[in-house]
């Protein structure tokens, strides 16, 4: 196992005009750590997320993902490891308006594998959307078609899920359900990378990386990270960011 599942080094991402998105940013994320990345609106979130699985490149610095150097990497190369080592989750759910649920679940398998109806089911009732399989997304609620991302997210059984404001769009009862699916995930091994604004998500991980102006403002534990630094050690600065009403 590589002592990082991802390492960013001094990554930079400047826009025509020079706008910095992203202004020298280092971060490590552990294998199996659940961590959330805050900040204001044009904070550079989302930038250092679309780098981190490929739908963007910095203009500088270094990315390893588990312990591959993505400097090298064209589109064809970030296709394949995508499907092979991440899911991914969009605020947006990006699904095929034609095709029922489980079809949108089978279409991540065909770009991976193998299309299986029997096992897209299973993703779907894994996030509890078992008899809901046949329905079109236009007949399923945002919080429904959320969870068939997931279902389509983890279907080729991914090392590390990425998530860009996945409860942005959700009322209080899908976003419990979200959380909920996301515990789950964390508990079995996986590692969560989730942009938000949302206080109650990015506290329910272990670390909060905060950033302003695309810098690193913060990154700290959260109660759930320091309880569990005690066994590895402590993978950010000490003090517990939810434990006080300024969640970044």
């Amino acid at each position: 196992m590589t002592a990082h599942a991802i390492s960013v080094q001094g990554v930079s991402k400047i826009y025509p005009g020079g706008v910095h998105a992203l202004d020298g940013v280092s971060i490590d994320v552990r294998p199996g750590e659940w961590v959330a990345i805050m900040g204001p609106s044009g904070s550079g979130k989302t930038t250092l997320l679309s780098i981190l699985n490929g739908l963007d490149k910095p203009t500088s610095g270094r990315i390893q993902v588990l312990g591959t150097d993505t400097h090298g990497f064209g589109p064809d190369d970030w296709a394949v490891f995508r499907r092979e080592n991440i899911g991914l989750v969009f605020q947006q759910f990006h699904l095929i308006p034609y095709l029922t649920a489980v079809e949108n679940v089978m279409l991540a398998q065909y770009y991976h594998s193998m299309p299986v109806r029997e096992q897209a089911l299973a993703a779907l009732e894994r996030v509890q959307l078992a008899g809901r399989g046949h329905h079109l997304p236009s007949q399923l609620s945002g919080g429904e078609q959320q969870r068939v991302c997931i279902a389509r997210a983890l279907i080729n059984d991914p090392k590390i899920v990425l998530a860009d404001e996945p409860t942005g769009n959700l009322d209080e009862e899908n976003e419990a359900r979200v959380l909920e699916l996301f515990r789950a995930l964390h508990g079995e091994g996986k590692t969560l990378v989730v942009v938000t604004h949302d206080p109650e998500i990015g506290c329910a991980g272990e670390r909060i990386i905060s950033l302003s102006h695309g810098k690193v403002s913060k990154d700290s534990a959260t109660a759930a990270g320091a309880r569990l630094a005690t066994v590895g050690g402590p993978p950010g600065s000490s003090g517990d960011p939810c434990a006080t009403s300024a969640h970044a």
